[in-house]
């Protein structure tokens, strides 16, 4: 046998010498002059092969799996505490009061409300906590230290679970879901602010007032309202709260920073409240429901604006001019009517808003930034309530009933102006030539007119226009751009009202004359024929 023969031999058994030792046999060496046998190689590679799946077996951690939502975990402990997300249990008691909690850590936690005791302090600043562990991540804040960072993107974070929750936003996974009506999250903090809603659980208590919350962290906050303490004060502008959350949130009014971005749209807050209540535009969640009807709302402002219209209430009363809102924010904005306050004010031209929304509004015409897209056919737009009405096209939507005719429509001011066609009502005048309208928009766009003002330039030419909409088909017609698309053929256009006016094509007449037998695709060649019927009749 040759030398290779030979070291192919003794390196094939090498693996069965060693396992017949640990094994308590003596080993056997491999002559030169005999070569082992073809299936003793193959018995001992089979051994060496299934000793090194078994190290590597042991080396990947198992993945436990929820069955209730696919939440996966690594480690039995962590899925039997999600569990209790689903099953709402909460084994921890607390002997002093009517506290229970899914996790004993919770539990140490709040014994401390009752003790007081907070034995772990910050030597840069004072903060206590009952929790070594709160207290490391707190002194992170000093540091700057973000030891967790992100593999796919430059994000890093002082906490473990915010990296956690920052990893989901790549894979998109929302492995937490109510078993009441199905809504998912990323956090599991979410889903337990979310579930307190259907069980209306309101544990943290006001002393002073009566006030009940359903986080902590709002019962802390409604208590600064009864001290009139702001320690927070910014050094920019001297401008004091009662909240670090609060001061962080004004700050980004000076640096302009928009840490939270929507992974749908790329629409960008810097406010994360803000950021929630976008999302709704994608998931089309409508958390905030009327108990007296079918209305449901995805921002609580709306539910309470909805609700004075059943119940009639306007607490808030101007003492200027006697006007009522029902909602204490409209009443602030009322007040600058008259003090003619305008605090939000453009550093680019000499524009200033009453409203922040208004203000954030024209910021964007600067930018040319349209941060509000469809998912569906990727339009965007610099309004929610233009993406709002965007979005009933494709939903085919039209909620908004007459009840004196089969009209509907998709946007509740359309309906405001049809009402007017039967009632007849035009509250909104003109001061300066007397048009009145149904609409209040439409005044506000009437007034332009006799200002002369015509705030939208085109960059191109000298072209400017008193609506943006003006300025957009204006626009089209140096890029050529075609945008509007008739889903039944290939007709495309740049101007939605040639739409309009093409898609009769497709409808037919419908516009007839109740003096003969004509019928006309447009309202205006109606209205040019009808025009004969009158020339037609002898004068009296």
């Amino acid at each position: 046998m040759d030398k290779t023969s030979y070291e192919l031999s003794v390196e094939g058994t090498s693996a069965a010498n060693t396992d017949d030792k640990t094994r308590g046999g003596e080993g056997r060496r491999i002559s030169p002059d005999k070569q082992a046998s073809p299936r003793h190689l193959s018995q001992a590679h089979t051994r060496h092969k299934d000793s090194r799946k078994a190290q590597n077996a042991r080396k990947r951690p198992k993945i436990h799996e929820c069955g209730e939502c696919g939440h996966r975990s690594a480690c039995i402990s962590s899925l039997a505490r999600h569990m209790t997300t689903h099953t709402g249990e909460k084994p921890f008691k607390c002997d002093q009061c009517d506290y229970s909690a899914a996790l004993k850590v919770n539990l140490e936690r709040h014994m401390a409300t009752h003790t007081g005791d907070k034995p772990f302090i910050c030597d840069e600043c004072g903060y206590r906590t009952v929790s070594k562990s709160y207290l490391t991540i707190h002194m992170r804040k000093h540091t700057g230290e973000k030891p967790y960072k992100c593999d796919q993107c430059d994000h890093s974070t002082a906490r473990k679970e915010d990296l956690d929750q920052h990893m989901i936003r790549h894979s998109g996974h929302k492995p937490y879901m109510c078993g009441e009506c199905g809504f998912r999250t990323a956090c599991r903090s979410t889903l337990c602010r979310h579930i307190k809603k259907h069980t209306g659980e309101k544990p943290y208590k006001c002393e002073e007032c009566g006030f009940s919350a359903a986080q902590k962290s709002t019962l802390v906050v409604h208590m600064l309202k009864h001290t009139g303490e702001k320690r927070f004060l910014c050094e920019e502008c001297g401008y004091k709260t009662t909240t670090k959350f609060a001061l962080t949130r004004h700050i980004r009014k000076h640096t302009g920073e928009k840490p939270h971005m929507c992974w749908e749209c790329g629409f960008r807050s810097a406010d994360k409240s803000n950021l929630a209540v976008h999302m709704r535009t994608h998931t089309g969640e409508k958390p905030y429901k009327c108990d007296q009807c079918d209305y449901a709302a995805a921002r609580q402002k709306s539910l309470q604006r909805h609700m004075a219209t059943h119940s009639g209430e306007k607490p808030y009363v101007c003492g200027e001019c006697g006007y009522r809102t029902a909602i204490k924010s409209n009443l602030y904005l009322h007040l600058r009517k008259h003090t003619d306050e305008r605090p939000y004010k453009c550093d680019q031209c000499d524009f200033s808003a009453l409203i922040k929304y208004d203000f954030d509004h024209h910021m964007l015409k600067h930018t040319g930034e349209k941060p509000y897209m469809c998912g569906q056919c990727g339009y965007r737009t610099v309004s929610r309530s233009s993406l709002t009405k965007h979005l009933n096209t494709h939903l085919d939507s039209k909620p908004y009933k007459c009840d004196q005719c089969d009209y509907s429509a998709a946007q509740k001011g359309n309906l405001t102006a049809h009402m007017a066609k039967h009632t007849g009502e035009k509250p909104y005048k003109c001061e300066e030539c007397g048009f009145r309208t149904a609409v209040k928009s439409t005044l506000t766009k009437h007034m332009a007119t006799h200002s002369g003002l015509k705030p939208y330039k085109c960059d191109q030419c000298d072209y400017s226009a008193l609506r943006k909409s003006h300025l957009d088909r204006h626009l089209a017609m140096h890029t050529g751009e075609k945008p509007i698309l008739c889903e039944i053929c290939d007709y495309r256009t740049h101007d939605k009202s040639n739409l309009a006016r093409h898609m009769r094509k497709h409808t037919g007449k419908r516009y007839k004359c109740d003096q003969c037998d004509c019928s006309f695709a447009q309202k205006r060649t109606l209205n040019k024929h009808l025009a004969k019927h009158t020339l037609d009749k002898p004068h009296m």
